[in-house]
């Protein structure tokens, strides 16, 4: 007996990240085990149609990966009443003009973030989001990593005692192009094309602080173009005008209404000498933690060590030794992948759902007061935002 299915309209997934993370290790994923789980038992089918601008990247991806339905033209897309999901991974200038088409198109909608490139736009496609009566969310898949699971888990147990502080630490080197080729699309690192880390992880940054740590209040945003010239795909050099690196302090109300200093170090102009490629350090009265993306180790307050400051001698004390794994307590999913199947709940069978984009809209709001405390050099306050 075939399966209910689900049509869902993927646009902008010819990328890195939609193809990788959105396509083939969340929908494809999903398809092959079978379908997205029901709370009665039952199971429903994603049944993707790609499309995109470019037919002939479009194309190829669909058959590579044997989806069957792939076009050019989203407004037949939208048109097609057995698509009931629109999800865009394209441009963030576009996001909202193409979700506000999905919406009026009446379609749930799912996106990449950020929402939108200002907050203005943010908070209007939030809005037509809520009054239109659709599903509506946005990615925010950090929180599904093995490793802030895990320290929400601690935070959860009270391992932490009063939280004191949070320091994140994001980046490694992004090649300039000339002696080995780029890692990362060259628009990452033009402004007017929508790149900078600001705009990039300050949205990733809002919603992990807000969860898990504690709400943002205010913040303090240095960003810096540190590699002022880099070569784009093609070989040939560009100037950068987005700013590849950014050094930040926020104020929050941790979930015990007691303050919490967050400090977040991000650049594609580091080396990377750490547990991992970001790395979440969590320091409390009772015991602290250190998280990356799979693992996440701890030192309790009865295991830390006496440290002697002595300049005159070589530290003997290996101090990464002296923290605890925490243990993989169950098996962990592609966290993009957990998600979509929370958002195909939500639609199906309106299972509760909180990652939306008035959420979302909170990540643009993070980004702008960074970015005017680089502007005016000074403490900019984040209020509550009223969608």
């Amino acid at each position: 007996m075939s399966k209910p299915t689900l049509g869902i309209i993927m646009h902008g997934v010819t990328g890195r990240m939609g193809t990788n993370q959105h396509l083939i290790r969340s929908i494809l994923a999903i398809r092959q085990q079978g379908g997205v789980l029901l709370s009665d038992g039952s199971r429903v089918m994603p049944d993707p149609i790609l499309i995109g601008r470019n037919a002939a990247k479009v194309e190829a991806l669909a058959h590579e990966h044997g989806v069957a339905r792939w076009g050019t033209d989203l407004d037949q897309a939208l048109a097609n009443p057995s698509d009931t999901i629109f999800f865009d991974a394209g441009t963030t200038q576009m996001r909202p003009t193409l979700l506000a088409k999905a919406i009026r198109a009446g379609k749930h909608v799912y996106c990449e973030k950020p929402i939108a490139t200002n907050l203005n736009e943010a908070v209007e496609i939030a809005r037509l989001a809520q009054s239109s009566g659709l599903k509506h969310g946005a990615v925010q898949d950090k929180l599904f990593l093995p490793g802030l699971r895990k320290l929400d888990m601690l935070r959860r147990a009270g391992f932490f005692g009063r939280m004191l502080s949070v320091r994140l630490e994001f980046g490694y080197w992004v090649f300039e192009g000339d002696l080995q080729p780029i890692q990362r699309p060259s628009w990452n690192y033009r402004s007017e094309d929508g790149g900078g880390m600001i705009l990039d992880m300050m949205c990733h940054w809002r919603y992990v602080l807000d969860n898990l740590f504690g709400e943002v209040k205010s913040v303090s945003c240095m960003g810096a173009t540190h590699i002022p010239e880099r070569w784009d795909e093609a070989g040939k050099p560009y100037k950068a005008t987005a700013d590849d690196a950014a050094y930040a302090t926020a104020e929050l109300t941790g979930h015990n209404g007691e303050p919490v200093i967050a400090q977040m170090n991000m650049s594609w102009a580091t080396r990377v000498r750490r547990d991992d490629l970001v790395t979440f350090h969590v320091d409390g009265t009772h015991g602290s933690a250190v998280a990356g993306l799979q693992s996440c180790r701890a030192q309790s307050r009865v295991t830390t060590p006496r440290p002697v400051w002595n300049p005159d001698q070589k530290q003997m004390m290996n101090f990464f030794d002296q923290w605890q794994e925490v243990p993989d307590s169950q098996t962990y999913d592609n966290g993009f992948k957990i998600q979509w199947e929370h958002f195909i709940r939500h639609v199906v069978e309106n299972e509760p759902y909180r990652w939306t984009l008035p959420e979302g809209a909170k990540g643009v709001q993070l980004v702008e007061a960074a970015l005017q405390s680089w502007k005016e050099r000074r403490w900019i306050d984040v209020p509550p935002l009223k969608i």
